[in-house]
């Protein structure tokens, strides 16, 4: 349902923007791949709408009057609103898990940090999971075991980015690294926003981030065989691609302040085989026991707005808290 013109301009922003996705993505049936790229270049639109412009407050809260377009059937006339429009209507995606996305850009807006792990994955849930879950919608699947161990790898996805991002982001200005963890190494946020270093101390905090990110993608795994038979590789390519990103990191010695790990094109290949192996054992192999697992408590909500079939017309409580803080930081530097 997807204008093709809308849709050719959604892998082109994919292909040049999120080239991890767009290998794993051909992985993928095209009854779920198109609707794929057509939300995670809305993501990834809303995403740089954010990050790349100095008056963050003002994006975000465009970006909210962009999804109430959305759900209202009236989308902006850019290719991406038009294209999660089809998306929304075809799939009766809950409206909690956009907005989830958007609370998350919100807290970026405010530049929020993160004392403990804890609220870390609060973050992560709202800017990965949430992600990780509309993807199950895609599918067809509302399982909630199966939408635990999605939220899992978008957790996962999501913790290593901020690893592999750590000195790009503090050159920024932005820091997502646990600020107890950064104290418990000795480290002072501010004078390593000032002057960001690698060290060992750091690096220590890094691959503690990847250990997190390491056991999470163990937990996703386990979800691969709840999906349906032909997605299976695609995501299963996903989890391994997105993996290997960390090991890059810890190859260079936790060392992402000097350097950015990336994969190349040879190595996603030989992912891809691995997924393929991996993907074709869920067929004889047990499922198991994490399968069951409950989903981490920051991704919970994620799960329970998945099993609605029908949008929820509005916003929670918290994320509303939120926007109206922004709308007066946006109402202060127009005056200004």
């Amino acid at each position: 349902m997807i204008p093709a013109e809308d849709m050719a301009a959604c892998r082109a922003m994919i292909r040049t923007g999120s080239l991890s996705f767009h290998a794993a993505s051909r992985l993928l049936p095209a009854r779920v791949r198109d609707p794929a790229l057509a939300l995670y270049a809305f993501c990834r639109v809303a995403d740089d709408d954010v990050d790349e412009v100095q008056d963050k407050a003002h994006a975000v809260l465009r970006l909210r009057e962009r999804l109430d377009l959305i759900y209202a059937g009236r989308p902006e006339q850019r290719p991406s609103d038009r294209a999660f429009a089809a998306v929304v209507q075809d799939f009766d995606m809950p409206r909690a898990l956009p907005d989830a996305l958007l609370e998350g850009l919100a807290w970026d807006a405010m530049g929020r940090r993160y004392d403990t792990l804890s609220e870390l994955h609060g973050y992560s849930a709202r800017v990965a999971s949430s992600v990780g879950v509309m993807m199950c919608v895609l599918m067809r699947v509302r399982d909630p075991d199966a939408l635990a161990r999605a939220a899992d790898l978008g957790l996962a996805m999501q913790l290593t980015n901020i690893a592999r991002d750590v000195g790009e982001d503090a050159r920024a200005g932005r820091l997502f690294l646990p600020v107890d963890w950064l104290s418990e190494a000795g480290i002072e946020a501010e004078a390593f926003l000032a002057n960001p270093r690698p060290s060992d101390a750091l690096a220590g905090v890094v691959r503690r981030l990847l250990d997190v990110a390491e056991d999470l993608y163990r937990r996703a795994s386990a979800g691969v065989s709840s999906l349906p038979a032909d997605c299976r590789l695609g995501i299963a390519a996903a989890r391994h691609i997105y993996a290997a990103i960390g090991a890059e990191v810890a190859r260079a010695g936790h060392d992402s302040v000097t350097r950015r790990a990336r994969t190349s094109r040879g190595q996603k290949l030989v992912l891809m085989a691995r997924a393929l192996g991996a993907s074709a054992l869920t067929h004889v192999l047990p499922q198991p026991a994490v399968l069951h697992a409950r989903p981490d408590p920051a991704t919970a909500f994620l799960v329970e707005a998945a099993g609605q079939r029908a949008p929820r017309p509005q916003r929670s409580e918290t994320l509303l808290q939120i926007l109206a803080q922004l709308e007066a930081r946006d109402r202060s530097g127009a005056a200004g």
